[in-house]
């Protein structure tokens, strides 16, 4: 069985977009997901398909199932466990001793971006917090807290153009721990 990770955008954030995550978790089974579990209240969905699919078409399929249960849009990112693991294993900053990992963050980019905004992108720093993109990760380190940095969501999907959803390490961790599972 192929073990995958769908990150959604925007829910349970804000008011109007509140979605239950046993609700979430009946609309994943109802596509065929199988083994589905939710991790906190944010849109973390590890899952598992008896049959490899497409992870483009497994987002939208995600995404309109999610909107047509939902009524509303979101992004949905789909990671495979080798993938998870592989962007884990990428983090810069775990190379520093010392670090306090309540201040790492993965901002996860639906797809790679243009080269051209990714040389463009370089130009901004915001010390001392601190980026590094590497593919379809950008890992961050927030020296005063994400909730302080400029380094947010936002700013990397209006600079690199592309749909993204940011996840603290913690909870990167937590969804490694459960494809591992």
């Amino acid at each position: 069985m192929s073990k995958y990770i769908a990150i959604l955008r925007g829910i349970n954030v804000g008011s109007g977009r509140k979605v239950p995550m046993t609700d979430l978790k009946k609309l994943c089974e109802s596509l065929g997901l199988q083994n589905v579990q939710t991790y906190i209240q944010s849109g973390n969905v590890v899952f598992e398909l008896g049959r490899p699919e497409a992870i483009l078409m497994l987002e939208m399929r995600l995404q309109q199932a999610f909107s047509e249960t939902f009524g509303f849009d979101i992004p949905v990112i789909v990671r495979t466990d080798e993938e998870l693991a592989e962007s884990i294993a990428q983090n810069p900053f775990l190379k520093e001793e010392n670090l306090d990992i309540e201040r790492l963050h993965l901002t996860v980019l639906k797809e790679l971006p243009k080269p051209e905004l990714l040389e463009k992108i370089k130009g901004y720093q915001y010390l001392p917090d601190r980026y590094e993109i590497i593919g379809c990760n950008v890992f961050i380190f927030c020296a005063a807290g994400y909730g302080t940095s400029k380094l947010v969501n936002s700013f990397f999907e209006s600079k690199l153009k592309v749909p993204a959803t940011t996840r603290n390490w913690k909870t990167v961790l937590k969804l490694h721990e459960m494809v591992l599972q």
